[in-house]
Order: C-alpha cells, then sequence, then structure tokens
C-alpha cells in the first residue's frame, strides 16, 4: 500500500511543484525531460562547492576558489560605461576588511532588493582589481533566513541557455528540489539488504537526500556510491537475465565434427602459423559450437591481427558439420574485400564461397540464391542484402557480423530467422572496447581477445607534424615512394560540413599534383558514383596509382599491403577511435610503416592528449580506454549509431569500472541462483527491474 502511494507521489506532475507551473514544466520538459516528480529526483548535481564555512576578507587570496563572506553591505556605487551601460559596486564589510561586489547587468534590482546595512552571506569566487578584492555577480542570502550548518555542499545542476533566459538557474533548480524533497515520504528501498549491508551502502532515501544535499563530502560521496551501484546493477541484472533466457530458449546446432575442409586448410592452406591468441580464440569458438546452446561471441581485434582468419575456420567447422555459413559485412566495398580474401585462403578447395550485395544482379544473383536452397553454396559473403526475405538458406548454421556496430538491432536479429533454430553468431569488429564498456553494451556476448599481431609485421610508426612541417614531410613521402611504397593522404569529412571539407579534399588533391607532378594519384570521397570509387581504389590496390587522396570511406575495406605511409590532414578534427581505424590502413605488409598526423599548431589541451596518446601507443585497448576517458560511452563510435546511447543518469563507464564489476558480480551471483528471478526472495528486484523498463532501454536485448 505504501509503495503504491509513494509511486503515485513520484508519477505526480512537476507541474504541480510549487515554484514550477505551466511555463517552466514546458521548459523542463523540453531541455530536460523531466516531466514527474520522480525524473526531478534523478537530476542530479554535476558538483559541488563547500558552502560550511564563513571566511573573513583578511583570509582572502586571488587563487582561492569559491569562498562565502558574512557581513554588510556599506554603500552602492554606479559607474557609466557608456551608453545605457552602469557598472554597479557594492561596498561589502565582515567588520575586519573590505571587499567590493560587482555587477554589470540588472543594477535596478539588485538596489531594490539588497538593503544598505542589512546583514547578507555572500557566496562567489574572489579576484582583484585595481588593488582591491571583488567578487563579480556574488550569491546573495539574507544571513537571519540562512542556517550556515544546513548549507554544506552546494549542489550545481546542468541548466541550458533557454533554461537561463527563462530565470531558471542552478540556484533555482536548487530551490525547487529542496521543496520537492521537503514534500516527499520517506523514499521505498529499492535494493535487498542482503546487498547493501555486505557492501555498506546508505539506504535509497539517504541517498537521494544526500546526493542533493549533503553536509559534507564524506555523505555526497557515500550517497553517490549507492546510487551509481543501483543504477549500474539493475543494468547488469537485465543483461544476465536476457542472456540466461536465450541460453535456455535456444539450443544451438551442435558441431563437433573437426572434418576434411577444416584439416585440408589447416595442413595445405594456412599462409602462416596462428599466433597464440588466435588459437586461444579458435578453441573459445570450437567449445561454443560444441555445446547445444547457441554461440554469442564477440572477437575483438586490432586491424590486422589476424579475426577474418579466424572466422573463415569457423565457417569451415560449420561446413564439415553439414551447414552453410554467412558473413556480413557493412558496406561493398569490405564485403568484396573479404570475398577475395577468403577465397585466395581456399584457393584449390572445394568450397563454393559467393557474394551477395546491391551489386550482385540479374543471372548471377538469380544463381547465388538458387546455390543457396540447393546447398551448394556454402559459404555467402555480403551486405544488408543477406538478411533480405527472399535470401532462404537451406541449412545454415554460423553467421559472423563484421564491424556489428554499423548494423541495427533488427538488422542483425532478422538472421536469426534463416533456419528453424537461430545460427551461431560471431560478431568481429576492429574497434577495441574497453573492457567496462563491453560489460554494459555487449553483456550478452562472451568476448574473445586476438591481442598479437602475426609474425613479421613492425608496430607503425606514428609522428605528429605541424601544417608549417610539410616540406620534411614531403621529403619523407618522396623517400618512401621511391622504395615502391604507396602512400594515403585523408582529409577529414563530417556532415555538418561536408560542402566544405569536400572544398579541402578538392583543393589538397590539386597541391599535392603540383607539388608531387610525377606520380600518379587516385581521388576517393562519398559523394562519387560506387562504381568509380571502386576504380580509384582498385587502380591503388593494383599499383596503378602511388598516392589516394581521400576522405575517411577508406576507413574500411582497403587491403593494400604495399601502403606504407598514411597522412592523416587536419588530425584534430578526428577522434581516437577513427584515428586509429585509419592508421591500421597501413603496415600490412613486412616494411616499416608510417602514420603522420598532421594538424594546425593552435590546439586544446585535450586535442593535444589525444595526438600524443596515438604516437605513443598502437595498442587499440590503450587507445580505447583513453577514448573513453576522455570523450564518454556515448560519444563512441558504435554506441550512438545502433541505437544505444547511453542513459545512466550518475554513473559513468568510463571512471566506475570498479563498481561496473561489482555490479555485474552481485547480479550474476543471482542469476546463477534464480535465472528468472521467480523466487519469493527475488520478487522485488523483478518488479524494480519491470518498472525502469519501462522508462528505459531494455539494457538486455542490445547484442
Amino acid at each position: 500500500m505504501y509503495a503504491r502511494i509513494m509511486n503515485s507521489i513520484l508519477d505526480q506532475d512537476i507541474m504541480y511543484l510549487p515554484g514550477v507551473g505551466p511555463s517552466r514544466k514546458k521548459i523542463l520538459s523540453k531541455e530536460l525531460g523531466i516531466e514527474s516528480f520522480g525524473d526531478m529526483l534523478e537530476y542530479y548535481p554535476y558538483k559541488y562547492v563547500d558552502r560550511s564555512r564563513i571566511y573573513s576578507v583578511r583570509e582572502l587570496t586571488p587563487d582561492m576558489p569559491f569562498v562565502q563572506l558574512k557581513g554588510k553591505i556599506l554603500s552602492f556605487e554606479t559607474f557609466d560605461m557608456g551608453p545605457r551601460k552602469q557598472r554597479l559596486v557594492g561596498h561589502f564589510s565582515d567588520g575586519m576588511g573590505v571587499i567590493d561586489l560587482v555587477w554589470f547587468s540588472s543594477v535596478k534590482w539588485v538596489i531594490q532588493n539588497y538593503k544598505v546595512g542589512k546583514e547578507y552571506i555572500i557566496f562567489g569566487k574572489p579576484g582583484i582589481f585595481n588593488s582591491r578584492y571583488q567578487i563579480t555577480h556574488p550569491e546573495i542570502d539574507d544571513a537571519s533566513s540562512l542556517e550556515l550548518n544546513s548549507m554544506g555542499m552546494q549542489p550545481y545542476y546542468v541548466t541550458t541557455e533557454k533554461m537561463k533566459k527563462a530565470g531558471i538557474t542552478s540556484r533555482t533548480m536548487e530551490r525547487l528540489m529542496k521543496t520537492m524533497l521537503s514534500k516527499l515520504p520517506t523514499l521505498n528501498e529499492t535494493l535487498p539488504t542482503y546487498i547493501t549491508n555486505p557492501l555498506h551502502l546508505v539506504s535509497r532515501d539517504e541517498a537521494v537526500r544526500g546526493v542533493h544535499y549533503p553536509h559534507n563530502q564524506y555523505e555526497m560521496q557515500h550517497a553517490r556510491e549507492r546510487l551509481k551501484f543501483e543504477e549500474l546493477f539493475y543494468v547488469q541484472l537485465n543483461i544476465l537475465r536476457y542472456t540466461a533466457g536465450n541460453r535456455r530458449k535456444y539450443r544451438g546446432y551442435l558441431m563437433p565434427k573437426v572434418g576434411k575442409e577444416f584439416n585440408e586448410f589447416y595442413r595445405e592452406n594456412l599462409p602462416f602459423s596462428l599466433t597464440g591468441a588466435q588459437k586461444r580464440v579458435m578453441h573459445e569458438i570450437q567449445k561454443d559450437m560444441n555445446t547445444g546452446r547457441q554461440m554469442n561471441r564477440l572477437v575483438q581485434g586490432d586491424v590486422g591481427s589476424g579475426k577474418t582468419l579466424v572466422a573463415l575456420m569457423a565457417m569451415l567447422l560449420a561446413v564439415d558439420n553439414g551447414f552453410q555459413a554467412v558473413m556480413m559485412a557493412p558496406t561493398e566495398i569490405l564485403a568484396e574485400q573479404h570475398l577475395s580474401t577468403i577465397r585466395e585462403f581456399l584457393k584449390g578447395m572445394d568450397v563454393n564461397v559467393e557474394l551477395l550485395t546491391g551489386v550482385v544482379k540479374g543471372k548471377k544473383r538469380k544463381e547465388v540464391m538458387e546455390g543457396l536452397i540447393s546447398g551448394d553454396v556454402k559459404i555467402l559473403v555480403g551486405t544488408h542484402a543477406v538478411i533480405e526475405d527472399n535470401v532462404q538458406f537451406r541449412n545454415l548454421g554460423l553467421a559472423v557480423i563484421d564491424e556489428q556496430h554499423r548494423f541495427g538491432v533488427a538488422q542483425r536479429a532478422r538472421l536469426w530467422a534463416k533456419n528453424d533454430n537461430p545460427p551461431h553468431i560471431l560478431v568481429m569488429t576492429a574497434t577495441p572496447i574497453p573492457r567496462t564498456l563491453a560489460m554494459t553494451i555487449y553483456g550478452d556476448l562472451d568476448v574473445s581477445v586476438i591481442d598479437e599481431l602475426p609474425p613479421g609485421r613492425k608496430p607503425i610508426q606514428t609522428l605528429h607534424r605541424f601544417e608549417d612541417q610539410t616540406v620534411s614531410l614531403y621529403q619523407g613521402i618522396r623517400h618512401e615512394v621511391a622504395k615502391g611504397r604507396q602512400v594515403y593522404v585523408v582529409y577529414p569529412l563530417i556532415k555538418e560540413s561536408e560542402k566544405m571539407d569536400l572544398q579541402d579534399l578538392e583543393a589538397g588533391f590539386k597541391h599535392l599534383q603540383d607539388v608531387f607532378p610525377e606520380y600518379r594519384m587516385s581521388k576517393v570521397h562519398g559523394k562519387m558514383k560506387p562504381a568509380e570509387k571502386e576504380e580509384e581504389m582498385q587502380k591503388f590496390a593494383k599499383g596503378e596509382t602511388q598516392m589516394l587522396v581521400a576522405t575517411t570511406v577508406i576507413e574500411v575495406g582497403v587491403n593494400v599491403p604495399n601502403a606504407s605511409v598514411m597522412v592523416i590532414m587536419e588530425a584534430q578534427r578526428f577522434g581516437l577511435s577513427q584515428l586509429h581505424q585509419l592508421r591500421g590502413r597501413v603496415g600490412r605488409g613486412a616494411d616499416q610503416s608510417y602514420c603522420i598526423l598532421v594538424s594546425g599548431r593552435e590546439l586544446s589541451s585535450e586535442t593535444r592528449k589525444r595526438l600524443d596518446i596515438m604516437c605513443e601507443t598502437n595498442d587499440g585497448f590503450r587507445i580505447a580506454e583513453a577514448d573513453l576517458k576522455l570523450r564518454g560511452p556515448g560519444d563512441l563510435e558504435g554506441t550512438q549509431q545502433s541505437g544505444m546511447a547511453f542513459d545512466l543518469k550518475i554513473a559513468n563507464i568510463a571512471q566506475d569500472g570498479q563498481l561496473v564489476q561489482l555490479a555485474r558480480d552481485e547480479a550474476q551471483k543471482i542469476i546463477d541462483s534464480d535465472p528468472e528471478l521467480s523466487s519469493t526472495e527475488h520478487a522485488p528486484l523483478l518488479a524494480r527491474l519491470k518498472e525502469i523498463r519501462k522508462s528505459n532501454i531494455d539494457w538486455g536485448g542490445i547484442s
């Protein structure tokens, strides 16, 4: 009964909170998505300032952060600053010294509302002007109405420009929050004591009140830790429950046989010895395909680590057991690249491999479709064309999805309907994903990592050069081309300024033609027709041109072992993940390769860090961790494109790695003992999970 009453209070329209009303409700709803009291509670502060201490004017130093002073305004003085502009100075004394309070706007309002001789508490950041201490636009409270001990840590809330124009500042939000909390009874507990007690977590009521109005740092940290844990715990519980349910529901095809095709390939066609990492991942895949459970495995590995070879061996296992396999790639170029690689690997073997993309039409398309139904086509490589309803297989047993973040959830799910039971799923990505992020985005997949490069590969040397250092850059390019090598030059392409970027590319191409008149060059960008693009790329791949000038369309899908230099112009405009992907286009042969990051000299500290990290390491996982810390999970490539923008209110996957692990461990214990959460003990967890899922993303079914 109490829970129902509490829920009805939290569901109450925010319009009815004193101080809000219809117009403010409209702004809060549009700008922050706040519709109810419950939404307001989850609008957490982003920082706090200590308001528990009063300083004296004598203690002030110019490098101090925000401080509080208690005293009286002695007088006001106004200074003209041009037509209809004034500066107002209030001389404020605490009895031991004087400081100036300065306003550049709302002068009349300040004079009308703050009285000379009345005692106030002022709050702001001290600075020095004309040898006198001053605070610009201070916060001012009536000393008699402000209980100093109750102030504690003052919360600060994110506000938008539209909110500020409507008079809804961080301070306004703080006051509204205080009003709401004073109206709420004790909040229901949402975690059981068998979790909170061993982990020493404070109650939900204590956490919510403490996160908005902490009396001290200790109280604030404990409140935030409790709320972060709860948020992450339910995310993990949902994922693990979904996974456990799927594993019970979908039996996998048994593929115990290591037969003729696999053995012939391994003994006769394998171009080099497998790395230890490739062998380990192959064992994991083979074990999955022999459990009677549907495999759902993510294989992570840098560009050039040999993921395609591992995927091919898994597909040959499927073929040996009487099944067909499909490999789905995000672009036609990449699909054709995979087809070429696989056919080269299988040279001389009797395994029919075909391509199905948008460009495969007419008679050829009909032949491929018939071959799939008859079972003659053993391995199909294609784009999203393979999931069309009219594409039918005789017996699909394994689906390999490359760079899966480029496919939507619904697209991937359509592969499941291609046989009586869903096929085994092997997902590949060259975008290394930090462990804490993988546990959340790909929580229902088992993760394998190929963390070694094949023998003979030399680490790529990455250098940062400024735009005014092109003389030495061009000398380096000439030196490499003289050895018979080839060069990529990449220009940024950002949709908002596509026209401008295209002009940059055209101007850059013309400039390079002037600098290197003796070279043959290819040019590739997204506005070209697919056939033109393919022709230019093929010229480069065959060595007919020495230089490929392009936008990021070459990020995936080009494999030219002879290319040894990657020049990235305006490198400051690229994210770490994209820079790493582009760098992976070189270093594919046995020769030393180079990646040159070219930028202007005026760089923000974050951009400098990004470029420094690229020069320091080739380790994709270190780069991904750094990317996560610099940009946050919502910005990482792959999370937003696939409809998985993070809706975490307080936890931060980049910074709360230990809590993610702790939450997963606790959730795993519960799912191990009760996969369906059907016991009386776990009923409250199931109820809370359903409540969260109503208003949030279904974190279970993402991958």
